[in-house]
């Protein structure tokens, strides 16, 4: 059974990003996706200090939920990260998670599948989908899509049951990841992963 975790960034408690996240849930039921969902925008995680720590360790230096959502995003078969929007960008305790869970888990990522989701009162949210899937794009992972940018409107709690367009766009944006999951897993059975070469990393410092 394909698995996806789900990081819910919002510090909302059964806010609209949860909205969001739960009509999704239910396709993946219905379509056999194992999911786990986890908040972690009401918890206090700090930012990456760059310390090397995780180089030497193969964890972060900071053990909080972090280190606890490494290892189930390496058994996962996809991951959806979800954000509200605060001034055209995601949660910065999401952020900050993000940028230490791709860094500190050395694990290949590559041919998971990556999806993001926001929501917002109005505006900022195709800003806010760009950025979180940066960390999709950098570690070879394919991007889901649905049928308009993965966002969804509301302000006070439970208004984003009223974006029907927004909740069909979750729908959809659900079965696109089965989809993809099926699909990897038939094509890693039939070829392989894609072939790697040694990674080549050059600066800009003259």
């Amino acid at each position: 059974m394909p698995k996806v975790l789900i990081i819910n960034g919002s510090p909302r408690v059964k806010g609209n990003t949860s909205i969001a996240l739960d009509e999704m849930v239910k396709v993946f039921e219905k379509e056999g996706v194992e999911t786990e969902v986890v908040q972690i925008g009401n918890k206090d995680i700090r930012g990456c200090i760059a310390c090397g720590y995780c180089y030497e360790k193969g964890k972060c230096v900071f053990n909080d939920v972090v280190n606890e959502l490494a290892p189930k995003f390496e058994a996962a078969d996809g991951l959806v990260v979800a954000s509200p929007v605060y001034y055209a960008s995601a949660n910065a305790t999401l952020i900050a998670c993000l940028d230490r869970l791709f860094y500190s888990s050395h694990f290949d990522k590559s041919m998971k599948v990556g999806a993001s989701v926001v929501c917002a009162r109005r505006g900022g949210l195709s800003a806010t989908f760009d950025e979180l899937n940066k960390y999709f794009t950098i570690c070879g992972m394919p991007v889901a899509s649905s049928q308009y940018w993965n966002s969804i409107h509301g302000t006070d709690k439970g208004e984003a049951l009223q974006d029907e367009e927004g909740l069909q766009t979750m729908r959809v944006l659900a079965r696109n990841i089965t989809f993809l999951l099926k699909s990897i897993a038939l094509g890693k059975e039939k070829y392989g992963l894609p072939e790697k070469e040694e990674h080549q990393e050059t600066n800009f410092v003259r």
